[in-house]
C-alpha cells in the first residue's frame, strides 16, 4: 500500500495543502486563504489550522499519514527546519521554527524547504525533469526563484539557502533590490521587471497577458520589449550553465507556457552566449506540474530526508 504524506505550500497570502502518496500523485488538495490583518493569525498558526481541517475533513488517523513536507516562500534554513531572519513577506514568518512547531502539534516527522527548490524537486520526481541528474531550474514570476539539481541531488549549501537565483548579481551597480543588494538577477529578469519597463515605455502594456498578446499579433514594440527581457534572462542563465554544466534548463512560472515567444528565443540566446562544449545535448523545457510542483516537491524532500535518517541509523 502506498504511503501518504501531507504536503504544504506556503505563499504570501495563501496555503496550498494536500495528500501526496509516495509515487508523487496528489490525491487530495485544498487551498486556504489567510492574512494577518484583523485576526492576527501568523503563518504558522494558519498552517496548523489548515492541516487540522484537512485531517478532520478526510477523517484521517495518526497511522494514515507518514509525515509533513512543507514548501515555503522566503529564505529557508532547511537544515534547522526554520525560517531565516530575512524570511520574506509572509506574515509572522521570520525566525519561525516550522518543523518543531508542526512536530510538536501533530507528532509527524516534518521537513521544510524553499518553495522554488521544492518546485524543481517536484519536476525531477514527477514532472518535466524526470530522468535527468543535472538541472538548472529558473522560475520567472514576481521575482525570480530557482533550484539546482547536481548529480541527482538538490544543491542546498551549508544551511539550505542555496539556489537563491534571483539574488545573484548580474549588473554591477545596478538597480536596488528588495533584498537590500544592488543589481540582482530578478530586478531585470522577473516578469515584474518586464512589466515595469513596458509600462514606462507604453502605459497600455499593463500586464504580461497584454504584452504577450500584442507580441503574438506582431506588435514591434512588444516584440522588442520581450527581446530585451529575454536577453536579461539569458545573461543570467548563461552564467549558471558555466557554473553547473546542466543537462536541462527548466523554466517555470506562468510565462513558461509561451514556447514560441519565450522558450525558443531564450534557448537561442543562451546557446549564443555559452562556450560550445557546454551546449552539447543541452535541453530547454517548460515546467510541467504547475501549482502542484511545490506540494509534490515538499513530499519528495521529506522522503529523501526520511531515507537519509533511516540510513544513518
Amino acid at each position: 500500500m502506498a504511503k501518504k504524506y501531507i504536503g504544504v505550500d506556503v505563499g504570501g497570502t495563501s496555503i496550498k495543502l494536500g495528500i501526496v502518496d509516495d509515487r508523487g500523485e496528489v490525491l487530495i488538495k485544498k487551498e486556504s486563504i489567510y492574512t494577518d490583518e484583523g485576526d492576527g493569525r501568523t503563518a504558522i498558526q494558519a498552517i496548523k489550522d489548515s492541516i487540522r481541517e484537512l485531517i478532520e475533513e478526510q477523517d484521517l488517523s495518526g497511522s494514515d499519514i507518514s509525515g509533513i513536507g512543507v514548501s515555503a516562500a522566503g529564505c529557508i534554513n532547511s537544515v534547522e527546519g526554520c525560517v531565516a531572519k530575512n524570511g520574506g513577506n509572509v506574515p509572522g514568518w521570520s525566525g519561525t521554527e516550522v518543523c518543531r512547531e508542526l512536530t510538536d502539534e501533530f507528532g509527524y516527522f516534518t521537513t521544510l524547504a524553499n518553495d522554488a527548490n521544492c518546485a524543481v524537486l517536484g519536476e525531477l520526481w514527477a514532472g518535466a525533469a524526470m530522468g535527468y541528474t543535472d538541472v538548472v531550474g529558473v522560475t520567472l514570476g514576481t521575482g525570480v526563484g530557482g533550484g539546482i539539481i547536481t548529480g541527482g541531488r538538490l544543491l542546498e549549501g551549508a544551511h539550505g539557502y542555496a539556489g537563491e537565483l534571483g539574488h545573484f548579481p548580474t549588473h554591477a551597480g545596478g538597480d536596488h533590490c528588495i533584498c537590500g543588494l544592488d543589481g540582482c538577477f530578478e530586478r531585470y529578469a522577473s516578469t515584474s521587471a518586464l512589466i515595469r519597463t513596458a509600462v514606462s515605455e507604453d502605459p497600455d502594456l499593463t500586464s504580461g497577458r497584454v504584452l504577450f498578446s500584442a507580441a503574438e499579433a506582431g506588435d514591434r514594440h512588444a516584440l522588442d520589449l520581450l527581446d530585451r527581457w529575454i536577453g536579461e534572462i539569458a545573461y543570467g542563465i548563461a552564467g549558471l550553465i558555466h557554473v553547473f554544466d546542466p543537462q536541462l534548463v527548466l523554466i517555470g512560472g506562468g510565462v513558461s507556457a509561451q514556447d514560441r515567444l519565450l522558450i525558443q528565443p531564450l534557448k537561442e540566446k543562451v546557446l549564443s552566449m555559452i562556450m560550445p562544449d557546454f551546449a552539447d545535448d543541452l535541453e530547454f523545457r517548460p515546467a510541467a506540474l504547475g501549482n502542484d510542483a511545490g506540494l509534490i516537491g515538499a513530499v519528495y524532500y521529506l522522503m529523501s530526508r526520511e531515507n537519509t535518517a533511516r540510513r544513518q541509523h
